[in-house]
């Protein structure tokens, strides 16, 4: 008669130690060495805020973003993708709250050439009218797209009323149809200035060998800017403990959409993914518990928490049966504000799933060098995650409370997006504050 195995109890991990290093033109690089992946992955962030756009252009940044590539001094759209595609090397980029990503995938036969292109991309971009022309009838299209979503649409109405409309944070990241018409080559080409790479980090994952002289001889050629971006703070808004309901006649569904403050991302964060993964990260979480497994109203419903660099938010989201909006909401809000205890099993088996899948979610290059990216741009390294994953093991239900308590009771705004004909009086009957319909 065979016995079972013993299952040992799972190794400690850390997130990998880079080399760190600086580039004469004062670019940091860290580089993840990660032998066997042969797919090496190389990341460029700038932190820039969103709030150094002009109002009246709002979503240049992401213009800037999408046309970098899109010809330089030294070669066309047509031969830069040519180029990109001949050496099979992966390319894209994007511009989000805290600043622009630029990143690569490529096998060693094209790793300098990326670098040579990501170099020319970033100090050698064109903005050619027809090609910027091109990117700001796409982005209008994608905005007409948007608002017909009701998801996206929800979370445009939230920021709108989270925040001031003074607020960078109260309008869409990539602009809105009006202010994106408006944007011109030498908009691109003003907001392009405050590029530079004093500023900026260089994050390389995979199997490489010493890549200093090839960086040296093609980022470090990227020359400093000598212009600031100026910043100007988020402010929340003081109304906005509201219910919106934006009105889409005949829906079928209603899209729920509530949030409130959370944490920033510089503070301990062990509590937090264990809290979100509990209160509506997975299945067997409060919400979905009730909501759709006992009352069958959803197919899901998403919550978590969501850092930015001075502030953040814990954010609920999802859909439900229309017949039943009123009666959803009521729920949802019910679990959260009920929520005063954690018991020590859900609190376990939060942390628990946070910590052991840790080694599969980071176990690739891409992976690593998207989280340094992303923290990079929050001024953090990658012992950042090293630190909370430690502390999950003996992460108690009283520090999972005392850590929910401080964010639990603040101001929450409320967005639906449905049939407000039909069900925004059963949601004002509710007595959770008075509702406003918008189109």
């Amino acid at each position: 008669m065979s016995t079972r195995p013993t299952v040992a109890p799972p190794k400690p991990w850390a997130f990998p130690v880079p080399e760190r290093f600086h580039l004469p033109n004062g670019l940091r690089v860290l580089l993840y060495h990660r032998p066997g992946q042969k797919v090496i992955s190389t990341r460029v962030v700038v932190p820039v805020p969103l709030s150094a756009e002009p109002r009246s252009v709002e979503g240049v940044a992401t213009i800037v973003s999408r046309t970098l590539d899109e010809g330089t001094t030294a070669h066309s759209a047509d031969e830069l993708a040519e180029l990109l595609e001949r050496h099979g090397v992966a390319y894209g980029a994007s511009f989000g709250q805290n600043g622009l990503t630029l990143d690569t995938e490529s096998t060693a036969r094209g790793l300098h050439l990326g670098w040579e292109l990501l170099t020319e991309f970033l100090s050698q971009p064109a903005f050619d009218e027809n090609e910027v022309n091109r990117h700001v009838r796409q982005r209008i299209a994608e905005i007409d797209h948007q608002l017909a979503n009701p998801g996206s649409r929800a979370a445009l109405e939230w920021v709108k009323t989270y925040y001031t409309p003074q607020s960078r944070a109260s309008r869409p990241t990539a602009g809105s149809a009006e202010s994106v018409g408006a944007i011109t080559p030498d908009h691109c080409r003003d907001f392009y200035r405050y590029l530079s790479p004093q500023e900026a980090t260089l994050i390389l994952a995979g199997d490489l060998d010493d890549p200093r002289e090839a960086l040296t001889s093609t980022f470090g050629a990227w020359s400093p800017s000598s212009v600031p971006a100026p910043s100007t703070p988020d402010e929340l808004a003081a109304d906005r403990a509201r219910i919106v309901f934006v009105d889409r006649p005949g829906s079928v569904q209603t899209e729920l959409y509530v949030g409130q403050a959370g944490p920033a991302r510089n503070v301990p964060w062990a509590p937090y993914p264990v809290l979100g993964f509990v209160l509506g990260g997975a299945p067997t979480a409060r919400i979905d518990a009730v909501l759709r497994e006992e009352k069958g109203y959803t197919y899901g419903i998403r919550a978590g928490f969501r850092p930015r660099k001075d502030d953040g938010t814990f954010l609920v989201s999802g859909s439900v049966r229309a017949d039943v909006t009123a009666d959803a909401l009521d729920l949802l809000l019910g679990i959260l504000d009920g929520a005063t205890e954690f018991s020590a099993d859900e609190v376990r088996h939060g942390a628990d799933y946070v910590a052991r899948t840790a080694p599969g979610r980071y176990a690739t290059a891409d992976v690593v060098a998207d989280e340094a990216a992303g923290l990079a741009l929050f001024g953090l390294g990658t012992d950042y995650v090293t630190d909370y994953l430690a502390q999950l093991p003996t992460l108690t239900a009283d520090e999972v409370g005392a850590a929910w308590s401080l964010w639990r009771d603040t101001p929450r705004s409320i967005v639906l997006v449905g049939d407000a004909t039909e069900h925004a009086a059963a949601v004002e009957a509710l007595g959770r504050g008075s509702v406003t319909v918008v189109n």
